[in-house]
């Protein structure tokens, strides 16, 4: 449902009011003023706002299913409702976008903008090599050859990769880091630290790895940036497509390599005793005696929330004090010309003090890679989506009022969705149920107890001792003790039976999820149309309108300006582009 627009506010100007009925704390409870919000910034920004606020209401359900599940505590019956309920929340929450979307961009006027609309950019205009005409308009633009442009892509693509391969490399690092640090503290004298020495190791290790991401990601996103404007793209929203795509797969890499590991990669490959997998001479990481997702619910903890933290911060304190510094540096410059400081300055000259706009793609970022940990590891995290609520509450204030009272209006833009984000969320969403799937059955203890139930006790009486194999006798003998350890192997290390059958069951279940979320999915997305009924409507009432009024104008002009319409007629009968 949108709300209604009709802010009543006498003698106020639009800044005026967005500061004052939007850019407010005690307005968190409000809807968003988009119609204002698009009138005074410009669609892009509207559109950026009003997807910020469908997802912050959409995680309404999903942070109350997630509190719900971790207060009930993960039995059986429970371990599995946040990981189904977020594959079909994502669907559902990516479907009724694109309706909000198409509702939008009729109403603001925009449905057919990057089509025909958007014009070449600037910098591209001024360093296209030649000139071709645009089949759509018939005027003669700048081009640039498809060929070369994708000879450039290639290349690019190359830096991508090779990027890639360094945050690889530094994920080795901070798995050699948790091994060495979790021996050094082993051997201590404290046995508190002892006791602890693979937690401690395990979140040292997960602060390293934020600082390492932090890090990297400025560097990236320069040189991204370099990239596509080597590439020469034609308009500006193919421009922000290239640079976001480059972008993210680099961002998902830095922010996701480590969870991936941890959820899907530690403990598989250490051995058993007598016969211990190292890499580089040092012994393969193991999960802790609770199983690996724990220490998963404390990586994505760290790094979502510390992130969240430091980007709050960031956008609190940092715009104060670029601010500050800028009002000093453009006083003390206005003293050494010898200008007289008035008393009274017009608003255009104290706008110019204010930070420049520094776009939306940073805003964007931060949220669809808060919405990959919310759905892709849901099921390590079930409160993930209640802290992702509560600091959307914060981003949307903190953004409202960074836009209106803390930089320069920037020169508004149009657009018609939110452009390459919303394919970037549908993969996410995707990818969320892939690894849910193999979350539950290789990760957890979901399946192993389901198999433990039906095949040996239901009440679950010595499971523990079925998941505990013993040391091969060589091993045993040569140290004079027994050696229980988690995995189901024989006596002499070789896999089980229990293990090849678990191994058939967990493939099975995979397969099964996989199938019935997607086809559940599948259905929702037929159920729900991606336009409105009711803007369907008006969109097939004004194209019979714009039919009616050019029958009209061949009547009124005769046969010379039907000839002169031919071509027109002829497009309009495709249909409408809509």
């Amino acid at each position: 449902m949108t709300p209604p627009e009709g802010l009543q506010a006498p003698g106020l100007n639009q800044r005026q009011v967005l500061s004052q009925h939007w850019a407010r704390w005690r307005k968190w409870n409000k809807y968003q003023p988009l119609d204002h919000v698009r009138r005074y910034f410009g669609e892009k920004v509207a559109l950026y706002f009003a997807w910020l606020g469908f997802y912050t209401g959409w995680l309404l359900p999903a942070a109350a299913v997630g509190t719900l599940v971790f207060l009930v505590g993960c039995s059986m019956l429970f371990s599995d409702t946040p990981t189904l309920f977020m594959a079909l929340w994502a669907v559902l929450f990516l479907e009724y976008w694109k309706r909000k979307s198409a509702t939008l961009a009729y109403r603001w006027g925009c449905s057919d903008y990057e089509d025909i609309e958007e014009r070449p950019r600037p910098q591209f205009a001024a360093s296209a090599p030649t000139m071709a005409l645009n089949p759509i308009t018939g005027e003669d633009e700048p081009y640039f050859p498809e060929r070369s442009r994708l000879h450039r892509v290639l290349a690019g693509s190359v830096v991508v990769v090779m990027m890639v391969a360094v945050v690889v490399m530094f994920l080795v690092s901070i798995i050699l880091y948790r091994a060495i640090m979790a021996i050094l503290v082993s051997k201590s004298d404290n046995t508190v630290l002892t006791a602890w020495a693979s937690r401690i190791a395990s979140l040292t290790g997960s602060v390293v790895n934020l600082i390492f991401i932090l890090i990297l990601s400025k560097i990236y996103v320069a040189l991204a940036h370099v990239l596509t404007r080597w590439e020469m793209h034609r308009t500006q929203t193919k421009f922000e497509d290239a640079f976001t795509l480059k972008v993210f797969i680099f961002q998902f890499v830095n922010f996701y390599s480590s969870p991936i590991y941890i959820a899907f990669f530690k403990g598989r490959f250490v051995g058993y005793p007598g016969n211990y997998h190292t890499l580089f001479g040092i012994r393969n990481e193991e999960c802790a005696a609770g199983g690996c997702l724990i220490e998963l619910a404390q990586e994505l903890l760290v790094i979502m929330v510390g992130k969240q933290i430091i980007n709050n911060v960031q956008e609190i304190l940092i715009p104060k004090l670029k601010g500050w510094w800028q009002k000093v540096r453009l006083r003390s410059r206005k003293r050494q010309a010898g200008a007289a400081m008035a008393a009274g300055r017009a608003p255009w000259e104290a706008d110019y003090e204010l930070l420049p706009c520094e776009g939306l793609f940073d805003e964007y970022l931060e949220m669809v890679l808060q919405f990959g940990f919310v759905t892709i590891f849901v099921a390590a995290c079930p409160l993930a989506p209640l802290f992702a609520l509560l600091n959307n509450w914060v981003e949307i204030r903190l953004d409202a009022r960074k836009f209106v009272s803390e930089s320069r209006r920037p020169v508004a833009e149009r657009a018609q969705d939110i452009g390459i984000w919303f394919h970037i969320l549908a993969g996410l969403k995707h990818l969320a149920v892939i690894s849910n799937a193999f979350l539950l059955a290789f990760s957890s203890d979901v399946l192993p107890r389901a198999y433990y139930q039906w095949s040996r006790a239901r009440d679950l009486r010595g499971f523990v001792n079925f998941t505990l194999a013993r040391a091969p006798p060589a091993f045993a003998a040569a140290h004079n003790r027994t050696c229980r350890y988690q995995a189901f192997r024989d006596d002499d290390g070789q896999y089980s039976r229990t293990y090849w059958n678990l191994l058939a069951i967990r493939l099975a279940f995979v397969i099964v999820f996989e199938h019935v979320v997607f086809s559940i999915g599948r259905v929702l997305d037929l159920l729900v149309p991606d336009i409105p009924e009711s803007v369907e409507i008006k969109v097939k009432r004004e194209y019979y309108l714009a039919k009616q009024a050019l029958a009209e104008n061949e009547a009124l002009f005769g046969a010379g300006g039907a000839k002169d319409n031919q071509p027109l007629a002829q497009e309009m009968r495709l249909g409408p582009q809509a």
